[in-house]
């Protein structure tokens, strides 16, 4: 990871935590306290907050400001911790470790942790029918859209559904490489690629832009998934910030596992590069983009 990248991510990840602070300070202000402290132990944890920095960027091409498109950063943002706190459950992952400290769960407890889980997706909805996430009410719409859409039946929820019943049903008994493909491109890579579509929607890109940017996208997502299933397999859990290795004790089917370890590498590679190549027409201006494709394939946690 270059330093002016490091830089830029970690500049935006201050502006989106700032502005997550703010809006949950106004949300929690009649809230039980209980499910307040929650619900800002799912959010202000930290994070490289590297979906809101694909909001900010993408919507920052076409001349959209960093202080209009924060708040659709924020809003995915309270989508993916939602996501987090849920998944963590004894019910779904059972995990106990999020970024290096206790999850949701394992600090409250299991009914806290779903209803602020709760509270956390609908707060994200409430931010996009803001005026501040648009002065224009159509994109308020479009926005809502998309990231209802990504986030839901055909989008993560649809992915993790088709996880968790192959890890508690056995359905189906052995996970071809399709039925893994669509199954992460589903729960992960549908919120990755979210954060270049919301940009894109923020900036009423054309329609050759927005293609452009959504192959950009898709390929993200899959180099996504699959650097963090070489973490899994490979990584060390006090850098990772969670448990690792759990792919392999549980029999998950990944495309590590279906295709070994020097074949998902390769994959990885070859997908960066088709996201890189995607943003050709968008030329030097998009700079920080391919630098967050090469931060994907190059992270450590």
């Amino acid at each position: 990871m270059n330093d002016d990248f490091a830089e830029r991510l970690a500049a935006h990840a201050t502006t989106v935590e700032a502005c997550l602070a703010e809006v949950l300070a106004e949300a929690c202000e009649v809230v039980p306290t209980r499910l307040a402290e929650a619900m800002r132990h799912g959010v202000l944890a930290g994070g490289k907050r590297l979906r809101p920095f694909l909001v900010i960027e993408t919507a920052g091409l076409f001349g959209v400001p960093v202080e209009t498109s924060v708040h659709a950063a924020a809003a995915l943002e309270c989508v993916h911790c939602y996501s987090l706190v849920h998944d963590d459950l004894p019910a779904m992952d059972d995990d106990r470790l999020r970024r290096g400290r206790p999850t949701v769960w394992a600090a409250y407890d299991e009914w806290t942790a779903i209803l602020a889980g709760d509270a956390l997706l609908t707060l994200a909805f409430e931010i996009l029918s803001r005026p501040q996430a648009s002065p224009a009410p159509a994109t308020r719409i479009r926005l809502v859209q998309a990231l209802a859409r990504a986030a839901g039946r055909a989008g993560m929820v649809g992915g993790q559904a088709l996880d968790l019943a192959a890890d508690k049903l056995g359905e189906p008994p052995s996970p071809d490489e399709a039925h893994v493909r669509r199954l992460q491109a589903m729960k992960t890579g549908s919120l990755i690629l979210n954060g270049v579509e919301m940009g894109a929607i923020l900036a009423d890109a054309s329609p050759a832009d927005m293609a452009a940017l959504t192959a950009y996208g898709t390929a993200l997502g899959l180099a996504f998934q699959i650097a963090d299933d070489l973490l899994d397999a490979e990584g060390d859990a006090a850098v990772v910030g969670k448990a690792t290795a759990k792919d392999a004790t549980a029999g998950k089917a990944t495309l590590v596992s279906l295709n070994g370890i020097t074949a998902a590498r390769g994959e990885l590679a070859g997908t960066i590069d088709r996201a890189i190549a995607a943003l050709d027409r968008l030329g030097p201006r998009a700079a920080a983009l391919r630098d967050a494709a090469r931060f994907v394939a190059a992270r450590r946690s």
